[in-house]
């Protein structure tokens, strides 16, 4: 049915209609005629299931007093819109229960009607509404649980702080009290001068103690001179404090060209894995090993300590830092893996990179 200068027209299909109707309703989408101005003529069972209404009450229905009412003003220029070609959007359509089910519409007149009718496809939205609402529930917990692991790590690097204070530089203040006091009991100048210099002595100590916390908590040559001198200089510290040999080989990772919060992240996840193998593997030697395919940059990190079980360690790893090291690589869009058959341990760090090198450079080794 149209409207037209002499009135209202039944239009058939020339004896196509029966099959035209069986398409239609076929449809897993809903499907209407409208006139002109946006009443149903017909419409497919589907659409009137849309807006919980039976199939022989659609018909009459102005479209415009099913859109949500915030939004009738846009579906007016969108029925102008269709009026002249296609048009599409997005709406909220009010059901016969209250309820609002989000729609998309297409929309186009019909050729050889001079624009008096109008065909309009109908999608529900509802599960596409339903899967994104999902997703931004997965990615707010997920949010959230990152919060809570980085203040767990936070408070866990202050615990570590406050332990190796009270470890290694307060037990050396506290030789340096007791030197003092001694020195105040000096029988002579030579037993003062001798005192003096042991105290000197502890003061270095102290010194190069928390200097060396302060370069954990904050490597300036790492921003200075990059990732592989600052690695270089960590190895040998590490070496000369727990007595580890650190084999060093640095590879291709100069032609990397890895950004700062790269170098970063990497930077923390190795010493992370540095600080595991003192604490806990009792090693006597551990390798560094940088190399690089097309597409990924690989660190692996070996001991030669007593291994560990890693299945246990998937469920309960938070003694081992092990969470943090993940999370930091998933920042970087990479994978850290364990491997561990009762001797020795090998971390397998992954990082994706897109660079090329231009030039293949040497391999750099260095054992400390």
């Amino acid at each position: 049915m149209v409207f037209g200068r002499r009135g209202e027209r039944v239009v058939t299909l020339k004896g196509g209609e029966p099959d035209y109707r069986m398409l239609v309703e076929a449809m897993s989408e809903g499907a209407a005629t409208l006139s002109s101005d946006g009443a149903v003529l017909y419409s497919n069972r589907k659409f009137a299931e849309m807006i919980r209404r039976p199939p022989g009450k659609v018909a009459g229905i102005a479209v415009h007093s099913l859109i949500e009412e915030k939004e009738r003003g846009r579906f007016g220029t969108f029925l102008a819109m269709a009026q002249k070609g296609v048009a599409k959007g997005e709406f909220n359509l009010h059901s016969s229960d209250g309820s609002l089910v989000p729609v998309h519409l297409s929309m186009n007149r019909f050729q050889g009607y001079e624009g008096h009718a109008l065909g309009m496809v109908v999608t529900d939205l509802s599960g596409q509404k339903l899967k994104q609402a999902e997703e931004m529930r997965q990615a707010e917990t997920m949010n959230r649980l990152l919060l809570e692991r980085a203040f767990t790590a936070q408070e866990e690097e202050r615990h570590r702080i406050a332990r190796e204070l009270h470890d290694e530089a307060g037990q050396l203040l506290t030789s340096l009290l007791v030197g003092l006091r001694t020195l105040e009991d000096s029988r002579n100048v030579k037993d003062a001068k001798a005192q003096g210099h042991r105290l000197r002595e502890i003061t270095a100590q102290a010194i190069d103690e928390l200097g060396r916390l302060a370069r954990g908590l904050h490597p300036a040559v790492l921003y200075d001179h990059g990732l592989g001198v600052a690695l270089s200089r960590y190895a040998a510290e590490y070496s000369k404090t727990h007595k580890i040999t650190v084999d060093l080989t640095l590879g291709e990772l100069d032609s990397c060209n890895l950004q700062p919060a790269v170098q970063i992240r990497l930077y923390r996840i190795l010493q992370e894995a540095l600080t595991n193998v003192a604490r806990h593997a009792e090693a006597k030697a551990v390798s560094i090993v940088f190399s690089r395919s097309a597409t990924a940059l690989q660190v692996a990190v070996t001991d030669n300590g007593r291994g560990f079980d890693t299945k246990a360690v998937t469920v309960s790893s938070s003694r081992l830092g092990i969470p943090g090291m993940r999370e930091r690589a998933a920042m970087l869009g990479g994978t850290v893996s364990f491997t561990s058959k009762g001797t020795g341990t090998r971390i397998l760090v992954q990082i994706p990179i897109t660079d090329q090198p231009d030039v293949q450079p040497a391999v750099r080794r260095t054992t400390i």
